[in-house]
């Protein structure tokens, strides 16, 4: 192990949906000699995209802990998921590594997609480095794609390497630092070659712009190149660490990992300027010495294994056994995939799984007296927008259900349940359609549970446009006692938000005082279904006048007699469909923006202006109005427009009166569905 690296480093492995991130890994493994063979995403036989919901689809839908040692370095590598809708693994992954390599691929159309991991890295000080993979079908040149790369990229992107182009193909590359060329071998170490003549003066330039981006932060550099002076190669390196760890610039290489290009040079560069856990802690604001930390970024529960708690340890030693904030460890493990390896302790810098600590969540600081240190913030969990209506094909199955969501959420917080007090539906909320999909298809393979699901309900209501008195009388004779209650009552319409009223204004005992808390509870039964099949809101009911009758008269009688009145009574007074409306708060790369405001309007929505969006190079926020029933598959056709990256936030704002066909179709889908209201 090499102590003046500080012992094991931990690398994030992030970037969008097919840039190549775990045929990387693979790559990555390999040439550090911690697997034999490389395994193909096509045939599943990779370490990475392991779970039967990952294979089915050839992604990533959880990320993947792996482990390997290159040139006597620990290094633990963790594959995100590339999909937008399983982003939360990713914040929580990039939080406990000490840097991250953003996989990207040579297309200047698809550039924006980095934007929010890259902005994401940029905001939490996290050292990261660019790699361009795919080198080999590059159809731009290596400029063009900086230069697309740069607009949303907040740090200067500092170019490590330039190509060897060799007719349509690119065969190698000239190492900017060291001036070496070397050409590429297919899944071997690329040759050392001389530098070709026709390369001497690009890669002179290239190395000039490198030089310059360094010279900005390095004040001695600035000065030997005024002075033209050739600067050491050491001093050189020396730089680009320091720069990289202050998370002052982005080192930007290339490469093609379907046949392992640059990524030995890639391992290399991880390896001289990464830095250790010890400067990790210190960018955290954590002190290194003091009792052990852990911190737990992923929660799985594991058939045979139960819950595991996947952690990094921050500093001290953990043993398996020990107490960390009242829980025992419970078995102690390093991963490689979905294998584990058992260990009987671990140091700072480690990469471990936890086993069956119960009360443990993502995101906790274990430490052995249970007291969390101060650090740096956790990612808070995404806010869902897309549901689904959950329930079971045998009722047997809700209590397991309810345990099997319960699990779900804590593997993954940007998964949430609620239950929808208007529509009394089940909700698993979640980041896109895929997102949810992955989930009902974990309930069935991994708990045996026969599913549900349906697009959630709107939960409409309906008000009053007019005022009426109505009279309601119940009366019944069976034999010996009877049944008697008699009401009058005024109904009249409220302002939009004032919710109901009861009022009596019974003289004389009309209706004695015991019975008139039942003629507000009949009231309030009724409100549940109206007249077009939805609850009631604002309006207001006033008891007048009434009569009773000495022996037959009770509570029941005058709750029915209440239900009565309000029945006949509500037709008269013209009730009206009330549709929920949400702000939406909509954030796209302004190239986006013209087809957002189309999106708004195509959805019934109102634009209420826009904006740029603070802290976001190139970005704008749209703010409108949108009917709930517009927004329940609004992020599928936001992300369509925006290449995946567009996202909003919507918040309940006000009802509305909604009339004409589409009132009208609502009315009649709910009158034949009576079942829904109950």
């Amino acid at each position: 192990m090499n102590e003046m690296q500080g012992g094991v480093r931990c690398v994030a492995l992030v970037g969008p949906y097919l840039s190549g991130k775990t045929t990387l890994l693979e790559s990555l493994l390999h040439v550090a000699g911690a697997i034999h063979r490389k395994g193909s995403v096509a045939e599943g036989t990779t370490i990475g995209n392991f779970s039967p919901e990952a294979r089915a689809r050839q992604m990533g839908v959880e990320l993947t802990v792996a482990h390997a040692e290159y040139l006597g370095d620990a290094w633990r590598f963790i594959d995100c998921p590339g999909s937008v809708e399983f982003t939360q693994d990713t914040l929580n992954a990039i939080a406990c590594a000490d840097a991250a390599v953003v996989v990207c691929e040579p297309e200047i159309d698809r550039a924006v997609i980095l934007a929010p991991v890259l902005k994401h890295l940029e905001d939490q000080g996290i050292p990261h480095i660019l790699f361009i993979n795919k080198m080999d079908d590059a159809n731009n040149s290596v400029a063009d794609v900086m230069a697309a790369l740069q607009q949303v990229s907040t740090l200067p992107l500092v170019l490590r390497q330039v190509p060897i182009r060799e007719g349509d193909g690119i065969t190698g590359y000239v190492d900017l630092v060291s001036e070496r060329a070397y050409h590429y071998n297919t899944d071997a170490v690329s040759d050392l070659i001389p530098l070709p003549d026709d390369m001497t003066e690009p890669a002179a330039i290239a190395r000039n712009e490198m030089l310059e981006s360094l010279a900005n932060f390095n004040d001695d550099l600035l000065e030997t190149l005024l002075e033209e002076d050739i600067p050491e190669t050491d001093d050189v390196y020396d730089s680009l660490a320091k720069d990289l760890q202050g998370n002052l610039i982005v080192p930007v290489v290339l490469g093609a990992t379907a046949n392992e290009n640059g990524v030995k040079r890639l391992l290399k560069l991880l390896r001289h300027e990464v830095p250790n856990v010890a400067a990790t802690l210190e960018r955290k604001g954590l002190d290194v010495d003091g009792e052990a930390v852990a911190q737990v970024f992923k929660t799985a529960h594991v058939p045979h294994a139960g819950k595991l708690s996947i952690a990094r340890i921050w500093r001290g030693s953990v043993k398996d056994g020990e107490q960390l904030n009242g829980g025992r460890v419970s078995g102690l493990f390093r991963i490689q995939g979905e294998e584990r390896e058992k260990l009987s302790s671990a140091g700072a810098g480690e990469v471990v799984a936890f086993g069956r600590m119960e009360k443990v969540k993502t995101g906790d600081l274990l430490t052995p007296s249970g007291k969390a240190p101060e650090i740096a913030d956790w990612p808070e969990a995404l806010s869902p927008v897309y549901a689904f209506a959950v329930g079971t094909e045998n009722k047997a199955d809700e209590v397991k259900l309810s345990g099997a969501l319960t699990k779900l959420t804590e593997e993954d917080p940007s998964l949430t349940i609620t239950h929808n007090q208007d529509t009394h539906q089940m909700l698993l909320e979640g980041q896109g359609e895929m997102h949810l999909q992955v989930a009902f298809d974990r309930l069935e393979s991994k708990y045996n549970l026969k599913t549900t699901k349906a697009r959630p309900e709107v939960p409409y209501k309906e008000t009053i446009r007019k005022t009426t008195s109505v009279h309601g009388r119940f009366k019944r004779q069976t034999g010996g006692h009877g049944q008697f209650g008699d009401v009058q009552v005024d109904i009249r319409p409220q302002p939009r938000g004032t919710g109901f009223i009861f009022e009596d204004k019974i003289h004389g005992g009309r209706v004695p005082k015991q019975y008139i808390p039942a003629v507000e509870a009949g009231t309030r039964e009724y409100m549940r279904r109206g007249p077009l099949g939805f609850p009631v809101v604002d309006f207001a009911v006033t008891l007048t006048d009434g009569s009773f009758h000495t022996v037959d008269s009770s509570e029941q009688a005058f709750k029915q007699a209440a239900r009565i009145a309000l029945t006949e009574g509500m037709p008269q007074c013209s009730p009206v469909l009330l549709e929920p409306i949400y702000e939406v708060r909509i954030q796209v790369p302004s190239e986006f923006t013209s087809k957002v405001n189309s999106l708004v309007s195509g959805r019934r929505g109102q634009l209420l202006g826009f904006d740029t969006l603070a802290g976001w190079k190139g970005w704008d926020q749209v703010v409108a109005h949108m009917p709930q029933s517009e927004i329940g598959d609004l992020i599928i056709e936001l992300r369509s427009l925006s290449l995946g990256v567009g996202k909003f936030q919507a918040t309940f704002d006000h009802m509305t009166e909604l009339v004409g066909n589409e009132a009208e179709k609502i009315v009649r889908n709910r009158q034949v569905e009576p079942a829904a209201a109950q």
